[in-house]
């Protein structure tokens, strides 16, 4: 696998993620991390598949209702084999939003591995901070 190939599977990960955001579905969306995932976020730790499943599960029902995420990856690399480091600009327009303001602007890095079995990719770590 070349790491163009590499790239555009990490790429695909990302993609079914906003897919899953669209739909509103907490089940695909957490189904694209690792079981022992964290996501840190201001204010947010999720420690495990099932806490990420339950925030953005509860965040579709409320706050995020309507939502959607723009992010747009800046960097990949791959410091070791198996292992992609995603960094990106992200933002979430709420419902009716065409523009991200400047204080909800973040950037992201997100890690992801390369199952050896299956060679499927999946997230193991996200983290945002504010720009």
């Amino acid at each position: 696998m070349t790491s163009t190939d590499a790239g555009q599977d990490v790429r695909g990960v990302l993609d079914r993620l906003y897919a899953a955001w669209a739909d509103h579905d907490a089940d695909a969306f957490a189904a694209l991390y690792t079981e022992d995932a964290t996501v840190v976020m201001p204010g947010v730790f999720n420690d495990g598949r099932e806490e990420i499943r339950a925030y953005i599960k509860a965040g579709f029902e409320g706050p995020l209702k309507g939502s959607r995420p723009l992010d747009e990856p800046r960097r990949i690399r791959f410091p070791r084999p198996g292992t992609a480091v995603v960094v990106s600009e992200a933002g979430i327009l709420q419902a009716g939003e065409s523009e991200v303001p400047a204080d909800r602007r973040r950037r992201a890095t997100w890690v992801l591995v390369r199952d050896p079995a299956d060679g499927a990719w999946a997230i193991t770590s996200y983290h945002n901070a504010a720009v």
